[in-house]
């Protein structure tokens, strides 16, 4: 019989590593460091037209993304810098300011006549860093552009450069979802961080997934933001750490003092143009920057910095067939009560695994109009979240299939448009 781990001749068996990367003995900030202080060499990214702060730039005009060949090679130059290299680059006028002027216009035009009606409408305001109200906030821009204004929105999504960056990262099938966001003057800076999807939950929830869930999470979207307006570096366009996509266990380490730290004293922070595109990896280390211009008190309102922020998924990261948890919670839920009154009133064992395999576990996507970020998070509640809430408080069965159907109804996107 074969022997394995280290048995064969007497030895003793040979521990494997954890799947796991453990908040205190995995993260060293000397390994961070080390990762960030790498250089970016021109001569990895020829077709670039210049290499700013370890960013890549691109300039859209000098190829034609409809030319195979062209398209080929710019999308294998992006993977490199999203994947193991600085994890940024800048498409400059990837909406020409020319060629789409009418188009830039006449959207953003759309996006404020959204963000009056909004105002006016009343309701919940959420975002996931700065208070509610604080800046303007477009969510699902992607679907209210649409229903504001058909002629502007077909004009800015048939955009074939937003195809080729979105191929170069998640290939052929994905999802566009967008977000507009425009910092007031005197809006604050964000505190370091990475993004979508681990970025979206809290250190336990997050320390709770396997090295390789936490390695994936970053190869399933691509984020980006189109200027809706100049970004002179005082208005704050977004802080960036190049590399640190690199550094495995990154997801645990922005929330600690040390790294967000360092990204203060390390962060670079590029001017954009109008129109100009800006793409990385969404585990970069990164943060939206202070507006410091002239203040709203001035006679033109002060300078806003306007984006339509991307966020671009995968569409594999799905389950083979639909589950509805509500009418199996309507028939189980019974049992489920007796299971947390033997288990003395906890979820745990027997009952947590149901749990977990009725509900779903992640609140994404949803209609984030209706179920804003919480208070002291970044995420609406789960399913399953919903699920404990209803065991500890000792929810009747009528209860829990309400709440449930709630969730389902306020996660839905409203005909497509919630508000407007």
């Amino acid at each position: 019989m074969t022997q394995t781990n280290g048995q064969a001749n007497g030895q003793s068996p040979s521990r494997i590593s954890s799947r796991l990367f453990h908040p205190k003995s995995s993260i060293q900030l000397s390994d961070f460091q080390k990762i960030c202080s790498r250089t970016t060499d021109p001569s990895t990214y020829p077709l670039a037209s210049t290499i700013a702060q370890n960013i890549p730039i691109y300039d859209a005009s000098a190829f034609n993304p409809l030319d195979t060949a062209e398209a080929t090679a710019l999308q294998d130059e992006w993977y490199h810098i999203l994947s193991s290299g600085p994890g940024i680059f800048v498409l400059k006028a990837m909406y020409d300011p020319t060629r789409y002027a009418e188009t830039l216009s006449s959207t953003n035009a759309a996006f404020q006549t959204i963000i009056t009606k909004e105002r006016e409408a009343g309701g919940k305001v959420g975002d996931h860093f700065a208070a509610g109200g604080k800046n303007d906030r477009i969510w699902n821009s992607f679907s209210k552009h649409a229903f504001a204004d058909p002629l502007s929105f077909t004009a800015y999504y048939s955009n074939p450069w937003l195809k080729t960056v979105s191929e170069a990262w998640l290939g052929p099938a994905y999802r566009v979802t967008a977000q507009v966001n425009i910092v007031k003057p005197g809006g604050a800076a964000q505190d370091a961080h990475r993004d979508y999807h681990l970025g979206f939950q809290d250190e336990d929830s997050c320390a709770a997934f396997p090295r390789s869930i936490q390695l994936a999470s970053q190869y399933l979207t691509l984020q980006g933001a189109v200027a809706h307006s100049d970004m002179p570096v005082e208005s704050g366009p977004t802080r960036f750490l190049p590399f640190s996509q690199t550094y495995e266990p990154g997801y645990l380490a922005w929330r600690r003092d040390d790294f967000r730290a360092y990204f203060q004293e390390k962060y670079v922070a590029l001017p954009l143009a109008l129109g100009d595109g800006l793409f990385f990896n969404p585990a970069v280390f990164h943060a939206a920057g202070a507006n410091e211009t002239r203040p709203a008190a001035a006679p033109d309102g002060g300078f806003h910095r306007k984006a339509n922020l991307l966020q671009i998924g995968c569409a594999l990261g799905k389950t083979m067939e639909t589950v509805d948890a509500v009418p199996i919670v309507e028939r189980c839920w019974g049992e489920m009560g007796k299971m947390f009154e033997a288990a003395g009133g906890v979820v745990d064992g027997g009952l947590d695994a149901l749990v977990r395999a009725i509900g779903d576990g992640y609140p994404f996507p949803t209609n984030l109009d209706q179920r804003p970020p919480a208070p002291n998070g970044m995420a609406p509640e789960s399913e399953q979240q919903v699920l404990r809430r209803g065991l500890e408080e000792g929810w009747s069965r009528e209860v829990v299939v309400e709440e449930l159907r709630r969730v389902g109804r306020e996660s839905r996107a409203v005909d497509g448009l919630p508000v407007v």
